[in-house]
């Protein structure tokens, strides 16, 4: 018997997000440690200043490599084998390279292990919000989807207190235990999605309609399959999957036609502008910043790091709370606004008050190119928690939840492949670029991000569009809309959040004062598609023809 309580099911499914989160931590407690940069050195004195800047940017880097390609595969996985069996399959994979890792005697089968555990969290974080947002209510969906991102925040702080309490053993061993204790969250992972129920969207595509009608009356009416809101989703489901079988085959090809291409490009600049805040590059190489600083000892180094991964946590918390009564939009203008602030001040500050420490860097750290000291260091430390603070309930969180929001069911689970491989592709090249970046080109490392910040916020106003609050079939309205732009559909500044039509929705069935369903058309690729959307008979539309979706 399957399990239907949809929090359950999110917290097990978000422990394959947490895997990404343990893997940031392991590398970045760990790259700082006298015994792995002695084990791995390769100054030509064997002076223990380990892999030379390069070479650590590749180590770091080949994990988001093996991701780029893991999610990109995933859509065909999830596809054929369902959400639920991908992701355990992730977690084997994980556990495959988890033991390469922390077996390695060299570079090279260092570089290979996380390969494969990039491979492992490419699977798992393209699929697991699309399983979720598959899974959850429209009034839950953003936070339970968010909790992906919450699950994440939670690997990195408990790896790194783990690679932090290890770093006291003496020899490989401070790395080696940390790196094979990453095998357990994926072995509960694996045991724990058995007792899951399969995404009751991909059973609908595959004729499959009893189990679908089960599983949303499982976890949608409390085993009733008579439930208003599960007749309803049901409906829903059939329609839009009787549309779909007009269509052929998916294949990523699909994606760039001219009736998706924006929601493409929406989905992918998601995952792409998430990266390039800056936010992973901190979690990443966030030792790099404090030995700047003068933190001192590799134990001071660590401690005064790891706050910033507490902060991560706990300021994660208030998006699951609100984020689906926010919306999305507001959340990501607002995250953008306040990290471009964070990252000019870190720039200004280190431009002004540091001085060049040479080519040895500070504490023989050369992408720790700057030396700050006095109140100017203070500032540079508060400001990164203020960074990671405001990154925290805002686009991690709604990084996640966003693309499986905006595509229709027949591409959903490659579209959201290929948006997260784009995330991954963008965190393989920033974590290869920033150690040379470091010390190449210094305090303007915090410009360069400064500036995508605001080119993010000019993106997010003109061209994302709301989906909070509706119904995955409602959203695709929203791109389909006659009324709004060709090819774009409702104007993205027009959306809003109408959260207590859905809770409507979600009790009854229905808006109370609803009209009758009306066939409503939209033009699709030169086609006429027919679809039923169910519209208020008020509040849906302004003076003129504005629609508020």
């Amino acid at each position: 018997m399957a399990w239907g309580n949809i929090y359950l099911i999110a917290a097990i499914a978000v422990i394959g997000g947490g895997l990404f989160g343990f893997d940031i931590s392991s590398m970045s407690a760990i790259i700082s440690t006298p015994q792995y940069k002695c084990y791995f050195d390769q100054s030509p004195d064997r002076s223990c200043t380990g892999p030379r800047a390069d070479v650590q940017g590749g180590i770091t880097a080949s994990m988001p490599g093996g991701s780029w390609l893991g999610a990109l595969v995933s859509g065909f996985l999830s596809d054929i084998l369902g959400r639920k069996r991908a992701i355990m399959a992730g977690a084997v994979i994980w556990v495959i390279g988890s033991i390469i890792v922390s077996a390695s005697q060299n570079i090279g089968m260092l570089i290979v292990g996380r390969i494969i555990n990039g491979f492992s969290v490419g699977i798992c974080s393209a699929q697991v919000p699309v399983y979720i947002a598959e899974l959850a209510p429209p009034s839950k969906r953003g936070r339970l989807i968010g909790a992906q991102q919450w699950a994440i925040t939670w690997g990195i702080l408990i790896m790194f207190y783990i690679s932090y309490g290890c770093s006291f053993l003496d020899g490989p061993k401070a790395f080696r235990v940390p790196w094979a204790l990453q095998m357990l969250p994926a072995i509960g992972l694996f045991f724990g999605m058995i007792m899951l129920p399969e995404s009751p969207r991909w059973l609908a595509r595959k004729d499959r309609w009893e189990e679908c009608r089960a599983v949303l009356a499982l976890v949608h009416g409390k085993g009733d399959p008579n439930t208003p809101f599960v007749a309803r989703e049901y409906k829903d489901i059939k329609d839009m999957v009787e549309f779909e079988r007009q269509n052929a085959d998916v294949t990523y090809l699909e994606l760039l036609k001219p009736n998706m291409i924006n929601r493409t490009h929406i989905g992918v600049f998601t995952q792409i502008w998430s990266q390039l805040t800056g936010m992973n590059v901190m979690m990443y190489y966030i030792t790099y910043v404090f030995t700047m600083t003068g933190a001192g000892s590799t134990a001071a180094l660590l401690l005064s790091s790891s706050i910033q991964y507490v902060i991560n946590v706990v300021m994660t918390i208030p998006a699951l709370l609100f984020v689906d009564r926010w919306g999305r939009r507001p959340t990501l203008l607002v995250g953008a606004t306040f990290m471009a602030i964070w990252m000019f001040a870190n720039a200004g500050l280190l431009a002004s008050y540091g001085e060049y420490a040479g080519p040895e860097g500070v504490n023989n750290t050369p992408e720790a190119s700057i030396r700050i000291s006095g109140p100017p260091a203070k500032a540079v430390i508060a400001c990164t928690y203020l960074f990671v603070a405001s990154f925290a309930p805002t686009w991690g969180p709604v990084s996640w939840i966003y693309p499986p929001e905006i595509y229709p069911l027949r591409v959903r689970g490659k579209a959201v492949a290929l948006s997260t491989s784009a995330n991954w592709a963008m965190n393989f090249a920033l974590a290869y670029f920033v150690p040379p970046a470091f010390v190449n080109i210094t305090w303007k490392v915090y410009i360069l991000f400064g500036v995508f910040l605001v080119a993010m916020f000019i993106h997010v106003f003109f061209m994302f569009p709301e989906t909070a609050n509706k119904t995955l079939e409602e959203v695709e309205y929203i791109f389909l809309d006659p009324h709004g732009i060709k090819g774009i559909g409702t104007p993205a500044w027009k959306t809003k959040v109408n959260h207590k039509r859905i809770l409507d929705v979600e009790r009854h069935g229905s808006v109370a004062g609803e009209g009758e369903e009306v066939e409503t058309k939209g033009i699709t690729g030169g086609s006429v598609e027919e679809r039923r959307i169910e519209r208020q008979s008020s509040g849906e539309r302004s003076s003129g023809d504005e629609k508020k979706i």
